[in-house]
C-alpha cells in the first residue's frame, strides 16, 4: 500500500510534463486555429463560383487572413510558428472551403505557397510579435483612431487610409518587404478593431472580405448594443454641458490653425490647375463626380491596393468605365511627387500607354489632403493577373505573349525616343502592364517615372521600382539610364515566355530568372524555357528569338544591353540577335560563394557585374 501510494505521487508529479511534451508535439502539426467560422460566417461564396472571376483568390486570402488574425489576437504572434503547422491549416481550411461547395483545388491555387504564414525573421523588418511592433512603430498608432470602433460605411476608408500610411512606416524600415501590408491588416482587425475579426463589418472593411448581400451587420450590432448605448449616454448626459463649451473651443482653434496651414495648400491647389492640366488635355474632376462614379468609393467597386494607393473602378455620367486611383503617401513631399506624376502623364499619348484621363486635388479640414488620378478601366486587368494566377485568367496563347511584348516595346520606345526629353518608366513589371477589351497592352503607373536632361548620359537618383526587376547597376548605385528600363524589359519578356516569376523561392533557395534562363540558354535547350501551354503552338524559331532577346535586354552589364529600338527591331527579325555574350556567374555558385571572405574579391566581382 505504501509503494502504491509512493507510485501515484510520481505518476502526479510527472503528469504535467507529459501533458507539455503532448502539446508541443501536437503544436508542431496540428492547427492552433479554429477553423470553424469558414462555415459559419456569412462570406460570399459566390466569388468563387465563376470560373473566370478575378476575386476567388482574394476572397480565399481575406478568409484564411480572418484566422490568422484571430490567432494573432489570442497569442499576439503575427504568423504561424512552422511550416507543418502552416500546411495543417490549409489542409483544414481547405476541407471547410470545400464544406461550402468550394472546388478544394481554388485554395491549393490560390494558397499554394504555406510558407507565407510562417514566422520568420526576415519578414518585415523582424517583426513577430506585437511587442515587436510596438517596440518598431510605438505604443500608438494612425490604426488606433481611425481603426478602432465601427469601421462600416463612411467610417471604413478613414481606417484604409491609416493602413497605408501605417504601411508606408513599415515600408521605410524595410522597403525590400512584402509582408508589411499583411501585417498592418493583421494588426489593425486582430489587435485594434475592438469588434474583432470574426465581426462582418471589420472583415469587410480591414480584410476586403465580400459578405452575403443577405446580411445586414449594421442593424445588427445596434440592436445588441441598445441596451449599453442607453447606460452610456445616461452617464454622459451629466457632462454634456462642460464637454460642449470645452468642444467648442478646441473645434475654433483647430479650425483656425488649420486653415491658416492650408493657405499653402489651396496656392498649391490654384497654381496646380492653372499650371499643370490647362495644357495636358485632362480633365479637372470634382469629386463629387468620382464619388457618384464610383458609388461612394465602395468597397465593390475597390479592384487593386498598392503601396501608395488605391484603386476603384467607376462609371462616369456618359457611361465611360474608368479607374479612380487614390493617392495615399501625401507625407512631405507628396504633393510635389503628385504634380511630377500628373506632369509627366499629361506629356504621353500612345496607344500602348495608359493615359491620364482627368485628377482631382482636394482638401478639407476634416478629411485632410486627396489626390486622385483618373484613366480609362482595363477590362481584362493585368499581365500579372494572366501569368501568375492560373486560376482565375484563362491561359494567354502565344499570338497574345508574343503581341503583348511587342506593345510594352512600343510603349518604352515612345518614352525614351518620341519625347524629349527622354521618360525612364522606373519600374516596369507584369502587374503594372494593363491589357484592354482586345488583349492590347498599356504600359501604366508612372508614379515613378523620371525625364532625363538633355546632354546627359544618366540621372543619379534614389533607387526606387521592384525588387527582382531594378538594373544591377540602378540598384547598387542609383544611376538610371535609358537600359536600366531595357533590363526590366527584359524581365517581363522572360516572365511572358516562361509563366514562371522573377523570383523562384518554391524550394528554398533564390533563383532569379536570368539566371535560371541563361543556363538553360548556354546549354543549348531554349525551348525548355517555354511555358508548357504554348510549346506546341507557335513557331520554334520565332518563339526561341523572343526568349534569347529577353536574355539579352536583362544582361547584367549595360554595354551589352541593347537599346529599346534595337531591342524591338530584333523581335520584329528586322535585325539579327548578336552571339549572346558571357555574363559573370550567378549570386548561388560556389565560386562566388567561396570568394565571399575575400573583401577585395567580392568587390571586383560585383564590379564585373555592373560595369560596362
Amino acid at each position: 500500500m505504501k509503494n502504491f501510494f509512493f507510485f501515484f505521487i510520481i505518476i502526479s508529479l510527472l503528469l504535467p510534463f507529459f501533458s507539455i511534451i503532448s502539446a508541443i508535439d501536437s503544436n508542431t502539426s496540428s492547427c492552433p486555429i479554429d477553423l470553424s467560422y469558414v462555415e459559419t460566417f456569412p462570406w460570399d461564396v459566390s466569388t468563387c463560383f465563376n470560373p473566370q472571376g478575378t476575386q476567388c483568390c482574394q476572397t480565399l486570402l481575406s478568409l484564411f487572413g480572418m484566422g490568422m488574425a484571430q490567432y494573432l489576437k489570442e497569442t499576439s504572434v503575427f504568423q504561424l510558428p512552422n511550416p507543418d503547422v502552416a500546411a495543417s491549416c490549409l489542409s483544414g481550411f481547405q476541407n471547410r472551403v470545400a464544406a461550402k461547395s468550394v472546388h478544394p483545388s481554388l485554395v491549393t491555387s490560390c494558397l499554394s505557397n504555406s510558407t507565407q504564414f510562417v514566422s520568420n525573421t526576415s519578414n518585415c523588418d523582424g517583426i513577430i510579435t506585437v511587442q515587436d511592433w510596438i517596440q518598431k512603430l510605438g505604443p500608438v498608432t494612425a490604426l488606433d483612431s481611425a481603426c478602432k470602433g465601427d469601421v462600416t460605411g463612411l467610417n471604413c476608408r478613414p481606417c484604409i487610409e491609416a493602413g497605408y500610411n501605417v504601411n508606408s512606416r513599415l515600408l521605410s524600415l524595410d522597403p525590400n518587404s512584402t509582408k508589411c501590408f499583411d501585417f498592418t491588416v493583421l494588426y489593425a482587425i486582430g489587435v485594434i478593431n475592438e469588434f474583432g475579426p470574426k465581426d462582418q463589418g471589420a472583415a469587410n472593411c480591414i480584410l476586403g472580405l465580400p459578405l452575403d448581400s443577405s446580411v445586414n451587420e449594421k442593424s445588427r450590432r445596434r440592436l445588441s448594443n441598445d441596451t449599453v448605448l442607453r447606460l452610456v449616454f445616461g452617464f454622459l448626459g451629466a457632462f454634456v454641458g462642460v464637454l460642449v463649451a470645452a468642444g467648442l473651443i478646441i473645434l475654433y482653434r483647430r479650425w483656425y490653425r488649420k486653415n491658416k496651414r492650408n493657405v499653402p495648400h489651396r496656392q498649391f491647389v490654384n497654381g496646380f490647375r492653372t499650371g499643370v492640366l490647362p495644357n495636358s488635355g485632362a480633365k479637372w474632376f470634382h469629386l463629387s463626380e468620382l464619388e457618384r462614379a464610383t458609388n461612394g468609393f465602395s468597397q465593390k467597386n475597390l479592384i487593386g491596393r498598392g503601396a501608395y494607393g488605391v484603386v476603384y473602378k467607376g462609371t462616369l455620367a456618359d457611361g465611360t468605365l474608368v479607374a479612380v486611383k487614390q493617392i495615399l503617401h501625401l507625407e512631405s513631399e507628396g504633393d510635389e511627387d503628385f504634380s511630377n506624376e500628373v506632369e509627366i502623364i499629361s506629356k504621353i499619348r500612345h496607344r500602348n500607354l495608359l493615359s491620364l484621363r482627368g485628377c482631382c486635388v482636394t482638401s478639407d479640414t476634416e478629411k485632410g489632403r486627396r489626390r486622385y488620378l483618373v484613366y480609362d478601366f482595363m477590362s481584362n486587368g493585368s499581365l500579372g493577373d494572366h501569368l501568375f494566377n492560373h486560376f482565375t485568367r484563362q491561359k494567354l496563347s502565344w499570338p497574345q505573349r508574343k503581341n503583348i511584348i511587342l506593345d510594352v516595346a512600343k510603349g518604352l520606345a515612345y518614352l525614351h525616343y518620341g519625347i524629349k526629353p527622354s521618360i525612364y518608366h522606373r519600374d516596369i513589371k507584369a502587374t503594372n502592364i494593363l491589357l484592354d477589351s482586345e488583349m492590347k497592352a498599356k504600359v501604366a503607373d508612372f508614379g515613378l517615372a523620371k525625364q532625363s536632361s538633355e546632354g546627359q548620359s544618366h540621372l543619379t537618383t534614389r533607387v526606387a521600382g521592384t525588387h527582382g526587376y531594378l538594373a544591377p547597376e540602378y540598384a547598387l548605385y542609383g544611376q538610371l539610364t535609358e537600359k536600366s528600363d531595357v533590363y526590366s524589359f527584359g524581365i517581363v519578356i522572360l516572365e511572358i515566355m516562361s509563366g514562371r516569376k522573377v523570383i523562384d523561392t518554391s524550394n528554398s533557395s533564390y533563383l532569379l530568372i536570368t539566371d535560371w534562363a541563361w543556363k538553360l540558354a548556354k546549354s543549348g535547350n531554349v525551348q525548355e524555357i517555354f511555358d508548357e501551354s504554348i510549346r506546341e503552338e507557335g513557331p520554334k524559331g520565332v518563339m526561341e528569338r523572343f526568349v534569347l532577346v529577353g536574355i539579352l535586354c536583362a544582361h547584367v552589364m549595360v554595354a551589352f544591353r541593347p537599346k529599346i529600338a534595337e531591342a524591338l527591331k530584333m523581335l520584329e527579325g528586322d535585325i539579327d540577335i548578336p552571339k549572346l555574350p558571357d555574363r559573370p556567374l550567378p549570386l548561388s555558385h560556389e565560386s562566388f560563394r567561396s570568394s565571399l571572405g575575400n573583401t577585395a574579391s567580392t568587390s571586383e566581382f560585383f564590379h564585373s557585374r555592373i560595369q560596362g
